[in-house]
């Protein structure tokens, strides 16, 4: 349910800050009290987001446009569960170490949900909620890691610019040029912010 005024990206992508548990990845990690984390503060760390119509992605004229504007040529589905999935247990696993690429990861979520995690200007584990009808994209560069929900179905979109290259840079890969702009472009200035307005 969409309130008057509210963002309707909210309800189909929710973010907040993670506890430190170490119980199922798939469960919410909600730290206690909840905190969340708004879509301007996502935005502000480099991820911009959508809400489309994932019933009619085919003729979507929304998406078309986003598309021809990014420059996403590339486009494929991927379907994460055990049942769709091959060598699902390994893949899962591989997908929830923390890593980064070299271009941008875009994702749109067609059916089911699942959880990106993200970290915030402080290293601090924010998880974004995906569900059906959003669409994210990760800027190069950036860490992070994906997990199914408790549900154990997605399936997603997944969008390129060019020939697609999906390589994982495990973390550390803090030499890669991709991973310096994207602390010029968003880190590195936040933090340059908060420190002029710590000494105001």
């Amino acid at each position: 349910m969409v309130f008057a005024g509210q963002d309707p990206r909210m309800e189909v992508i929710q973010a907040w800050y993670m506890d430190d548990s170490d119980e199922d990845q798939r469960l919410p990690h909600h730290r206690e009290p909840k905190e969340f984390v708004s879509l301007d503060q996502l935005a502000e760390l480099g991820v911009l987001s959508w809400r489309l119509n994932a019933d009619e992605y085919e003729t979507d004229e929304e998406l078309r446009k986003i598309r021809k504007d990014r420059g996403y040529s590339y486009m494929d589905f991927c379907e994460v569960s055990p049942e769709k999935l091959p060598n699902y247990e390994q893949k899962i696993k591989n997908f929830f170490e923390e890593h980064l690429h070299t271009d941008e990861e875009i994702r749109y979520c067609v059916a089911g949900s699942g959880y990106f995690d993200v970290r915030d200007h402080n290293d601090k584990w924010i998880r974004i909620w995906v569900k059906k009808g959003a669409m994210i994209v990760l800027p190069a560069g950036m860490y992070h890691r994906f997990t199914l929900d408790s549900d154990n179905y997605i399936k997603a979109m997944r969008l390129f610019v060019g020939e697609p290259v999906w390589t994982p840079y495990n973390r550390p890969h803090d030499h890669l040029p991709a991973r310096k702009e994207y602390l010029q472009n968003f880190l590195d200035n936040k933090a340059a912010n908060q420190a002029v307005d710590a000494a105001a």
